[in-house]
């Protein structure tokens, strides 16, 4: 056992819960029972008596005291203390690793919001200088003119994936849509010379999304990625790289914010591939924006709708 000054030192320093955990195989009978609620409930302990605890434990509170002091704590005040201290920052830790540090839990919803605008708003103007015209001009080309098109994107990926391939099917594009290893890697094969390959890959990373480029470069199709990372092995698999403007971040919000310029990309691809087939505007859209929802369209191209009227 540490000296009492030097286990003092050490308690104001490091986690308590870890010290309980490192105390574990000295602790017998009672003095265990109260580490073991305290490491299963340290957000309850912190705010909790020492009555309490030691009711929780069944056994006074004596023995809290010297399960305190034995950690180098100046009593259970002192130690719960410390849990409630390191139960914040691990709350705190895990908030701002996964939304971030720009938003804190406390913010009011217009702080949150102006936020959110203002790091969308940068991504778009990084987006309107990063983005390669004359590449994307190739892709929306080729796209126009292919005998299939095949669009993969999983999780946070699918939304401007799956709303590109929606935007393009409204337009008579032979588009489908994968979000899966199984799916994806049955489409790639059914590509081939005068097709193209789409992945969406914020990060860059996904293996699913690299095979499938790989395998579809492979049947001869072009192969393009939108990615935050131009360095990345998607980037570096595909023909064709269109870099969004917007890494790839560490955190929600900054993830979110490179959405937006992904987003961007894909809704620009989808109107040069529009502006190359105007006809498919009208042919192939009866139900596209301007028409009622419901009925059968009619044989002039309107709706049962439009005929009422």
């Amino acid at each position: 056992m540490d000296h009492p000054s030097t286990a003092a030192n050490r308690a104001g320093k490091a986690n308590p819960l870890q010290q309980i955990v490192d105390a574990m195989p000295e602790c017998r009978g009672a003095a265990r029972r109260v580490a073991e609620i305290i490491l299963a409930s340290p957000e309850k302990v912190a705010g909790s008596s020492i009555t309490w605890l030691a009711e929780a434990a069944k056994t006074s509170p004596a023995t809290v005291t010297r399960l305190a002091e034995q950690l180098g704590f100046d009593g259970y005040p002192a130690l719960r203390t410390a849990i409630a201290m390191e139960h914040g920052r691990a709350a705190q830790s895990s908030w701002e690793s996964d939304i971030g540090s720009a938003i804190q839990p406390n913010d009011r919803p217009d702080q949150v919001l102006r936020v959110l605008a203002g790091t969308a708003a940068n991504a778009l103007r990084n987006a309107l200088a990063e983005i390669d015209l004359e590449a994307i001009t190739k892709v929306a080309e080729a796209i126009a003119v292919a005998h299939r098109v095949h669009i993969y994107g999983e999780w946070g990926d699918a939304i401007p994936a799956q709303e590109l391939a929606i935007r393009l099917l409204r337009i008579g594009i032979p588009v489908w849509f994968h979000d899966g290893n199984q799916a994806s890697r049955i489409g790639a094969g059914l590509l081939a010379p005068g097709d193209v390959a789409l992945a969406v890959s914020r990060a860059g990373q996904e293996p699913t999304g690299i095979d499938f480029l790989r395998l579809s470069g492979e049947r001869g199709a072009l192969t393009v990625a939108i990615t935050g990372e131009p360095q990345s092995k998607i980037a570096k698999t595909a023909a064709i790289a269109l870099y969004t403007g917007t890494r790839n971040g560490e955190n929600w919000t900054e993830f979110f914010a490179g959405r937006a310029s992904d987003t961007l990309a894909a809704g620009l691809l989808f109107v040069l591939v529009a502006q190359r087939v105007p006809k498919h505007m009208t042919a192939f859209n009866p139900y596209g924006p301007g028409h009622p929802v419901g009925g059968e369209p009619s044989a002039s191209g309107s709706t049962d709708g439009e005929e009422r009227r």
